[in-house]
């Protein structure tokens, strides 16, 4: 299923093909998927050697977490098994499968993955700053840093740290017109993409990552979260940023909150 799966991406244009062994979620474990398959290593080297056959011409890669618990990381194992399947790079998150995201990430089993490693290591987890970015790379010695939840409502988190990490300077904030512009644009991608109905209360939650923190942002998600038109949700995104506009040129400094990790102890996850 996962060859078929691979050659059919290809087949209509994908340049990469990536296999994700690092969701925590239940519903995704349940059902032997995602860092699920970390319990089971033969398993792992046949879905890899299976894809890789099947896309002969196209990188494979590969995500993982440090382990299903703290008792059983086998992330060196699983590099072996992927670097002898023929993955090409392998991105780790510094948790294992029984934390999801709690607690803190760790990153000295991704130092130790990387000196191991054959091919390019991705670290990735609670990398929400230039400044974080740098610190792992250096701790670590990783190839690249992988971001996620960070990057929700701030897509423009990774210029600021590539650009961070080739000068050391900080970028100014991105102008407010530019995230206006942006933000509607992805609304109507997500609006195309769901359907229109689906889109509107799909869209909100994007909304309320682009807005948290900003001034008045608390009253307008409460407004906004009402609306039940495409029509009536642009509107209201577009007043409030142009609103923002007339006293801010440029994103102001906000206060932005930790990343949602879930109040969960991190063992009992693994249940």
């Amino acid at each position: 299923m996962m060859a078929d799966a691979a050659r059919y991406n290809v087949d209509r244009g994908a340049q990469i093909i990536d296999i994700n062994m690092g969701c925590p979620a239940k519903k995704i474990c349940n059902v032997m998927a995602g860092s699920a398959l970390l319990r089971d290593e033969p398993l792992v080297a046949e879905i890899l050697e299976a894809v890789v056959r099947a896309v002969p011409a196209t990188p494979v890669t590969l995500k993982i977490r440090t382990g299903w618990d703290r008792e059983n990381r086998n992330a060196l194992r699983i590099l072996k098994i992927a670097e002898e399947s023929g993955v090409r790079a392998l991105a780790m998150h510094g948790r294992t499968r029984a934390c999801g995201y709690g607690g803190e990430a760790e990153y000295e089993t991704i130092k130790q993955v990387k000196a191991a490693a054959r091919i390019p290591v991705i670290a990735n987890g609670d990398i929400d700053s230039p400044e974080k970015a740098r610190a792992v790379l250096a701790s670590t010695g990783a190839d690249a840093v992988m971001i996620g939840r960070a990057a929700q409502g701030r897509p423009w988190l990774f210029r600021e740290i590539e650009h961070f990490l080739n000068t050391g300077s900080h970028m100014l904030p991105p102008p407010v017109s530019e995230i206006r512009e942006v933000l509607l644009d992805h609304l109507d991608d997500v609006y195309l993409f769901y359907g229109r109905q689906a889109g509107v209360g799909i869209a909100r939650k994007h909304i309320s990552w682009y807005t948290r923190g900003l001034p008045g942002s608390a009253f307008f998600r409460h407004h906004m979260n009402q609306l039940p038109t495409v029509e009536q949700q642009r509107r209201a995104v577009n007043e409030f940023f142009l609103a923002l506009s007339d006293d801010n040129e440029r994103l102001p400094a906000t206060s932005q909150p930790e990343v949602a990790t879930g109040d969960t102890p991190c063992e009992e996850l693994a249940a």
